[in-house]
């Protein structure tokens, strides 16, 4: 899906529109049969068109698909944390989405494969990860632009990207990158706060 495509309009319609093409996939998923994108458009009440921006292969609907059903919403994530302080709650999103690169560490390269190699260069992925930071950043004093750049830069530090850079790049194991990426955050988080105090 375009990144024009998915600025346009109402983002809450398109998210939920992408919850049901993933959902008619698990159907499909959970009866172990074949199915193509034609499939999902007929079981989800959704025109293949809009099926085809989302996800221009089947392949790559199925991982995501697969992957899907084991993570948790953004606002499961939220709510389960949001007791915590701000800081806490970051790193508990970060060890949410690093614990769950190392699960499924295999599913999320095959999905990453997929999409590099397939049509689907400009797919926009279900962005879990910055959806649940969001929430977390909404109850800061932080203007929109720095929830935004934060929610960006914390993104970064999390998930199966970072995670494949440590292990194949830097040669780390799985207990040193995560590690240093909760290392990094700390730093970030901790420039944030005092920032904020600052200004205060």
């Amino acid at each position: 899906m375009s990144d024009n495509y998915f600025n346009s309009g109402r983002t809450n319609q398109k998210l939920e529109t992408r919850s049901k093409i993933l959902a008619s996939a698990q159907f499909f998923l959970s009866k172990g049969v074949k199915f193509n994108l034609e499939d999902v458009a007929k079981k989800s009440g959704i025109s293949r068109a809009t099926v085809y921006r989302y996800y221009s292969s089947v392949d790559v609907l199925s991982t995501e698909a697969g992957l899907d059903i084991s993570t948790k919403s953004p606002e499961n994530i939220h709510k389960e944390l949001s007791n915590l302080s701000f800081d806490k709650q970051i790193l508990g999103i970060q060890d949410y989405f690093n614990n769950l690169a190392i699960r499924h560490e295999n599913t999320f390269r095959k999905y990453l494969s997929t999409v590099v190699v397939s049509d689907a260069l400009e797919a926009k992925r279900g962005a879990r990860r910055k959806r649940t930071l969001k929430l977390a950043l909404e109850s800061t004093l932080l203007s929109k632009k720095d929830k935004e750049d934060f929610s960006n830069i914390f993104t970064i530090l999390m998930g199966i990207e970072p995670l494949i850079v440590s292990k194949d790049v830097c040669g780390l194991d799985n207990k040193e990158s995560i590690r240093l990426l909760k290392l990094a955050m700390k730093s970030m988080l901790k420039g944030l706060i005092d920032s904020e105090a600052k200004e205060t």
